[in-house]
């Protein structure tokens, strides 16, 4: 059993990081928890260096200790290690953020971003954030472009969720249409019966060379930033399938290159 005190501490640390300002009501909002509950959290944050109160600005913010937490993770997925400096580039030069998603049971989770280097990203972070498979961008690109037999095990997880993003899961001629159209552009789109209304994100999938559908890479940008949804993916569909295919490629040296190391190492 955990502990929950301890939980609910790490649960107020994760809220505190998704927005650059948070104030008690917004917390309260996000999770549930009574506002008392809430504050004595934050004090303890605060006295332990991890969250700060900005009088300035009303609310709390996480600190740059924060940053210490992550400081013993150092092995990313090889995907992810492949896709870091393509996801990097096209920020740099279309300044929206990136994300690169992977699989995780009933959803996809970012497990890397540039939100920090994108001056116009609708979020302040997203790093380890689910999405829902059949309503995100990030999962829709990659569920609709998985083997049947990995599709049918996945709808039967989904199917036994309550939750309303997996909804369309028990409709599966509405679920083939919809990956049948995804498959025939080669990206997807969020659903728009999910917020944020106020963004859309482009996705595509990174598939081996093997033909193994192993992340998606998304583009997230503001609605009112283009005229339609279909000139946003018109500009940045083909720029994301050609930095997939080169993902795929880099990952397939990377691995070729781990396997002789292990050989070398092997036949010292």
């Amino acid at each position: 059993m955990g502990i929950r005190s301890v939980e609910r501490a790490l649960q107020v640390l994760l809220e505190l990081n998704q927005q650059p300002i948070n104030t008690i009501a917004q917390l309260h909002a996000r999770t549930g928890l009574p506002k008392p509950t809430l504050v004595r959290i934050l004090k303890t944050l605060e006295e332990a260096g991890y969250a700060e109160n900005d009088a300035r600005q009303g609310g709390y913010q996480v600190s740059a200790m924060v940053t210490s937490l992550s400081s013993g993770y150092h092995k990313g997925p090889l995907v992810v290690e492949a896709g870091r400096a393509w996801a990097m580039a096209i920020t740099r030069k279309h300044k929206w953020p990136i994300a690169i998603a992977l699989p995780d049971y009933d959803s996809v989770v970012v497990r890397f971003s540039t939100v920090p280097d994108s001056p116009i990203s609708p979020f302040h972070s997203t790093v380890n954030r689910r999405l829902k498979l059949l309503t995100r961008g990030l999962g829709l690109g990659y569920i609709a472009f998985v083997e049947p037999e990995e599709l049918d095990l996945i709808l039967d997880v989904l199917r036994r969720s309550d939750d309303a993003e997996d909804g369309l899961s028990h409709h599966p001629d509405e679920v083939k249409r919809l990956l049948a159209q995804i498959r025939k552009a080669g990206y997807a789109t969020r659903s728009s019966m999910v917020e944020p209304r106020n963004s859309n994100t482009i996705a595509v999938p990174i598939i081996s060379q093997e033909g193994r559908v192993l992340a998606s890479l998304g583009l997230t940008y503001f609605t009112s930033a283009f005229s339609s949804e279909q000139e946003a993916c018109s500009r940045f569909a083909p720029i994301l399938k050609d930095a997939a295919a080169a993902i795929s490629d880099d990952l397939g040296r990377l691995s070729r290159d781990m396997s002789l190391d292990v050989t070398e190492v092997q036949g010292e």
